[in-house]
């Protein structure tokens, strides 16, 4: 039977455990309608005695958190009034540039910057296959330029 101290350390762990899923939860009501957004879900584990002797016992330590993991899930596909917004269908993400390091993510809305790139609203270049001047589309990555001459 454990003693106070323990049964104190133990409803703390389910408290603590708890207010992570709260916070979890809250995330993901608070941002439901962003665009690209994925849900995240909280996983729990037993938390088990373990004494240094090598004799553990049968009664439990409480609970922790062992992972939030995000669930990546097909969410709606709107229509927008830019021809530049894109919306992936299935799995995968966007690829973009954040000053060289690739950075993912599902949301699709786009524009064209100062110097012709396809970029996310933080300014991240949206990467793809690049073209050469006939259309022919190479295996090379990079940032992808709208050319808006006629």
């Amino acid at each position: 039977m454990p003693g106070s101290f323990d049964a104190f350390n133990i409803s703390l762990s389910g408290i603590n455990a708890n207010r992570i899923q709260m916070e979890v939860l809250g995330n993901n009501i608070a941002n439901a309608s962003t665009v690209g957004f994925k849900r995240s879900r909280t996983e729990f584990g037993d938390v088990y005695s373990n004494s240094f002797f090598g004799g553990a016992s049968n009664t439990g330590d409480g609970v922790s958190v062992q992972k939030v993991r995000q669930m990546h899930s097909q969410g709606n596909v709107a229509f927008t009034d830019s021809n530049l917004d894109l919306a992936i269908s299935g799995s995968g993400f966007f690829v973009l540039s954040d000053n060289g390091q690739a950075k993912y993510s599902r949301a699709g809305q786009f524009g064209v910057n100062k110097d012709g790139f396809l970029v996310n609203n933080t300014g991240m270049r949206v990467q793809g296959f690049r073209a050469n001047e006939s259309g022919t589309v190479s295996g090379v990555v990079g940032n992808l330029v709208v050319d808006s001459t006629d």
